[in-house]
């Protein structure tokens, strides 16, 4: 068989890894567990954009003895095959972040093999199942092992490694690391947002199961001619409906308590170098003031989005009408707003995610004892800011940091690389034009903090070293 583009990609690619000398060797001293058994040095708990993006990295830095585990089966990791229901990326076609520097590795050049100089330049953004595929060829080609149907369910951190429990194809497993990167994306320092309503069963799924939150399955085609209710003002919230419009729905209606949608994404304006490289370095209140600012203002859905929704004659859009209660029963679900009771076969809670440590699963041991921006800024502030104060307060290289000193050592082991850096970060973790810098700046941090834990042992290989450079010539001393 004839080497197709996508081949002679990867062919380039890897010799671009000999000459640069990738993945460099293991330089950590292995280190016994409790358990007796060679400790991980890194477990990275997701196996998407982030997760794997995490381990390339490492690889690069000589960090080999790390595992990769992902909850879900392959192509499944994360947004891009599952709830990411645009037609394109919201980023424009020349981003760049899972390469990690390797021109052969870029969304260009993976794009190009296979559509030609000219298929680029007519592209105009992203497919979204361009994206996925993609990821899944760098994690291929740069030959990272992602072990998938593998959860996490619980992490424990003590002074000597963490404790970490999981469950996979094999059974329920106990390991050691020495670190812990939680890479799981939107909701990995929290859940999906699905808002109570008085006659709505808890935890946000009727009775009946027409009640969904935009990031569950949704089987679309099930309400072919129907009418489909959505909360909120998001892109996901017109992603649905356009996907429900062209599944065949008749009418989908959003609503919104605005008056009027979020004109300008201000997130925007931070993707630059000098943004992601110096955010982390500002001092606690400009950090505060920026993203508490920015999370304020809210993003406007992309104007593609609204014009596949507009082109739909039953999409509607209600404005300064947010929902009171929603009445689930076995033939539709019942909308009821400060004007009117609404009346639909199924409704999509387009609210997007929580940043709340309390509802990680595998944080259950530790989550009280973690700091939050919470515990930065005045008890105004984060009244005035509730869901900016709920963010994790980390340190410089993503680590959790102890809301009282001493209560838990150990606790720094644990690095956030999900959404949930924001607010101390930037968005480096989860939002691809700072992917980059933020996956070389932990792990380098990672790298740094097992140079130090283990220098003691380096310094006896410093001193053991024994290259007899003269051996060849006349100069040479025996020892």
């Amino acid at each position: 068989m004839l080497p197709t583009g996508l081949d002679e990609l990867v062919a380039q690619a890897r010799r671009d890894f000999a000459r640069l000398n990738f993945p460099a060797p293991n330089w950590v001293p292995a280190l016994a567990g409790p358990d007796g058994q060679t400790m991980l040095d890194v477990l990275v708990v997701g196996g998407g954009l982030c997760g794997q993006t995490t381990g390339f990295a490492l690889a690069r830095d000589g960090v080999r003895n790390i595992r990769i585990v992902d909850r879900a089966a392959r192509g499944r990791e994360g947004p891009w095959g599952t709830y990411a229901r645009m037609d394109t990326l919201r980023s424009p076609k020349h981003l760049t972040g899972p390469d990690l520097g390797f021109p052969a590795l870029t969304f260009r050049a993976w794009y190009e093999a296979q559509h030609g100089a000219e298929g680029w330049r007519r592209l105009y953004k992203v497919a979204t199942r361009d994206w996925l595929d993609y990821l899944l060829w760098v994690r291929d080609a740069v030959g990272l092992k992602i072990e998938n149907n593998t959860e996490v369910t619980r992490v424990d951190p003590e002074a000597s490694g963490v404790r970490i429990e999981l469950i996979g194809p094999s059974g329920v497993a106990t390991l050691f690391a020495r670190k812990v990167v939680l890479a799981g994306g939107r909701d990995g320092s929290g859940a999906a947002y699905r808002p109570s309503f008085p006659s709505l069963a808890s935890g946000g799924l009727g009775r009946y199961a027409r009640v969904f939150h935009s990031s569950d399955t949704i089987d679309f085609a099930r309400f072919k001619d129907g009418k489909i209710g959505i909360l909120g003002a998001s892109a996901s919230a017109f992603d649905n409906a356009a996907v429900a419009l062209e599944a065949g729905a008749a009418e989908a209606h959003l609503f919104v308590r605005r008056t009027h949608l979020p004109q300008v994404n201000k997130s925007k304006w931070t993707t630059f170098p000098g943004f992601f490289l110096s955010f982390r370095q500002l001092d606690d209140r400009t950090r505060w003031q920026i993203y508490s600012y920015i999370f304020a203002e809210a993003v406007p859905p992309p104007h593609e989005t609204v014009l596949r929704c507009d082109r739909h004659a039953g999409f509607n859009v209600h404005f300064a009408e947010p929902w009171l209660d929603v009445v689930e029963g076995a033939a539709g679900v019942e909308v009821v707003t400060a004007k009117a009771r609404y009346r639909f076969d199924a409704v999509i809670m387009a609210t997007g995610f929580s940043v709340d440590l309390s509802q990680r699963r595998e944080l259950a041991a530790c989550h009280d004892k973690i700091a939050l921006w919470a515990d930065r800024v005045s008890a105004q502030a984060a009244a005035a800011h509730p869901e900016a104060a709920r963010f994790p307060y980390l340190g410089p290289g993503f680590e959790l940091i102890e809301r009282t000193p001493g209560a838990l050592p150990g606790l720094s082991r644990i690095h956030v690389f999900n959404a949930g850096s924001t607010m101390s970060h930037g968005a480096l973790a989860g939002d691809i034009p700072g992917l980059a810098f933020g996956a070389n700046r932990l792990s380098s941090a990672i790298a740094s903090g097992l140079f130090e834990a283990s220098a003691d042992v380096l310094a006896a290989k410093l001193r053991d070293h024994d290259d007899r450079e003269l051996e060849p010539t006349r100069y040479f001393l025996p020892r």
